[in-house]
């Protein structure tokens, strides 16, 4: 099965680069079964990246306020992607993301991480940190399963 993660964030803005730093884990260190995506703060702009790949599922890891504590991992629903509330910082809705995908690819997950702080030259903090590690480590374990993942 072709996998893609496309990780989705702003390095700039804090928590918000929780998936860039995915990004970098994964180019220096390459995860078996999964080939990475950095679409920075427009991932729309590099969804005919994803196309050419042609994966049979897209894994699409951002940093999102969930209402949960800093530093949790969780599933976001496509239902959940149409509320209000769902912040994100990006340039388009996740949900045009996630329905443009899905044009071409059977299987499209969002995966959330909860941020602590996204404001503007702030560093990525522990918490986030810590997630965005424990997000790689389940992904080289084949262990990303359809639950919250723990925190801490």
């Amino acid at each position: 099965m072709k996998q893609v993660i496309l990780t989705v964030g702003n390095a700039l803005m804090g928590d918000d680069a929780a998936g860039v730093l995915l990004a970098q884990m994964m180019s220096q260190q390459p995860v078996e079964g999964w080939q990475v995506v950095n679409g920075g703060s427009a991932p729309e702009n590099v969804l005919h990246r994803v196309r050419e790949l042609a994966p049979e599922r897209v894994l699409v890891v951002d940093a999102a306020d969930m209402e949960l504590p800093e530093g949790s991992v969780n599933w976001i629903d496509a239902e959940k992607l149409q509320d209000p509330f769902l912040l994100t910082t990006h340039t388009l809705p996740l949900s045009y993301l996630i329905e443009a995908l899905r044009e071409f690819v059977p299987q499209v997950e969002l995966l959330g991480i909860q941020p602590a702080v996204v404001a503007f030259g702030y560093p990525i903090s522990p918490a986030v940190k810590d997630a965005v590690e424990r997000v790689y480590t389940a992904l080289q374990n084949g262990a990303l399963i359809f639950e919250p993942l723990p925190v801490g």
